[in-house]
């Protein structure tokens, strides 16, 4: 809220007697003013204290007032300035304002018009400063590590996030849970021009119908019990930015609806109102679940599904990134950590249910356990350290690739060629599944002319 007592003001103007009339006036309103009789002044005292608005004559002998607003906004002062002349010229103004002067005033001018500018540049002072510490939140807030791997599958995330980032279309991000999605949302949102506009997130799995309808859209006050102050829902918090959906696929019918409104003309109303809000969002859903599959079976709305869906990126598991592994557990241990030869290939033979967050909790459990910032084999889970029960029996000299291609190909058997079933035994989407039947070239044929009747 505004109030003079909150106001450092600058006054800079060679007149003693008009530089003393403003003093006066505005000490008596409660801001708290330094004066300059010179722009040379001026530069000491801005050295010492920080100030909302500065109040500078145009034309002073020495540093003239605009060769004093040139200086600052060239090292980039936050003050607002507010330019007074006794010249009335047009090109002194317009060249005032191409510096950086919130505005300007032609001596006479009545001392409460001045007190007007002033007010209006402290509250666009305040409005910038607000601006500038929500974004530094936000960059805080985000996570500390990046997209890391140089493995083909994720050469083509690359591909696609510089691809669809300047887009302003809806993207879906497909993958198994653990594998960094919110992250290439990230990366898509600081590659689109919504870089410098909130990205906000919001997992629908976590919340009920109700509480998700208000996160997203927002109330009124009284809307529900417990509502008792009006609140912006994350579209609103989001306008301008971009909106990250996680697990849309758990998305009750309902809020698929509602959702499908706010994608298709931008408008939607808070819980409890009547008022239409309208706002310019992008919006990325991310999801582990195969959508296409769910919209077959009636538990995801089609038309949602086209809309959020223009372009899909799949991200994949761990254990499909070839080569990544040592890449992920050297940046996680950080520089200062070492890990031991058996450790290593113990972590790398090991499958990664829980891909990458499965592989953080690991490392960061590892790092409690060891000793001399060297892990060690004995520092793993037993679940790494021993062979997993899920793998079947085959040589355990054989490489990663054959074990993983056993694994597929015995689900599949056990499936009886059915794919989706197979998928859900080995914990992947379809679309893993049939990227991995290529990669390894592993040929199938329809279940009736293989698999006899049970």
């Amino acid at each position: 809220m505004y109030d003079p007592a909150n106001v450092d003001l600058l006054i800079v103007d060679d007149d003693d007697d008009f530089r003393a009339t403003i003093v006066r006036r505005f000490e008596r309103r409660g801001f708290n003013i330094c004066e300059a009789a010179t722009g040379e002044e001026a530069l000491g005292l801005i050295e010492q204290r920080q100030f909302d608005v500065g109040i500078f004559d145009m034309v002073m002998p020495g540093l003239s007032g605009l060769e004093l607003l040139e200086k600052l906004k060239a090292e980039g002062s936050e003050m607002e300035i507010i330019m007074l002349t006794g010249q009335g010229t047009i090109e002194s103004a317009v060249q005032a304002m191409k510096l950086g002067a919130y505005d300007y005033l032609t001596k006479p001018f009545p001392l409460a018009e001045l007190e007007l500018l002033i007010q209006k540049a402290y509250e666009r002072r305040q409005l910038g400063k607000e601006n500038r510490q929500l974004r530094a939140l936000l960059e805080r807030s985000q996570p500390k590590w990046n997209l890391i791997g140089e493995s083909p599958a994720m050469r083509e995330v690359y591909r696609l996030i510089e691809r669809a980032g300047p887009s302003d279309k809806a993207i879906l991000i497909c993958g198994e849970s653990g594998t960094g999605k919110e992250l290439v949302a990230r990366a898509l949102h600081k590659n689109s021009p919504r870089a410098h506009k909130p990205l906000v997130a919001i997992n629908c799995t976590a919340l009920s119908e109700s509480l998700l309808e208000s996160e997203l859209f927002g109330h009124e006050k009284g809307a529900f019990t417990g509502a008792s102050a009006a609140k912006p829902g994350l579209f609103e918090i989001a306008d301008g930015g971009t909106l990250f959906i996680d697990e849309i696929g758990d998305m009750p019918g309902v809020m698929q609806a509602k959702l499908l409104r706010v994608l298709e003309d931008g408008s939607f109303r808070r819980v409890g109102s009547h008022q239409e809000r309208r706002v310019n969002v992008r919006v990325i859903s991310a999801t582990h679940r195969d959508l296409a599959e769910e919209v077959r079976q009636g538990r995801f709305r089609d038309d949602l599904y086209y809309r959020i869906n223009v372009m899909s990126i799949d991200l994949p598991p761990l254990r499909e990134r070839t080569g990544d592994l040592p890449l992920l557990i050297s940046h996680f241990l950080g520089p200062d950590w070492k890990i031991e030869k058996d450790a290593l290939e113990a972590m790398e033979r090991y499958h990664w249910p829980g891909n990458i967050r499965q592989l953080i909790n690991v490392i960061e459990r590892a790092k409690i356990l060891a000793d001399g910032h060297v892990i060690t084999r004995d520092d793993l889970p037993p679940e790494i350290t021993k062979p997993s029960a899920n793998l079947p029996a085959v040589d355990m000299n054989g490489t990663l690739a054959a074990l993983e291609r056993a694994r597929i190909v015995e689900a599949l058997e056990q499936a009886r060629g059915n794919k989706t079933r197979a998928a859900q035994a080995l914990g992947i989407t379809r679309r893993s599944l049939y990227r991995l039947l290529d990669k390894y070239n592993i040929r199938t044929e329809p279940a009736e002319s293989r698999y006899p009747p049970a």
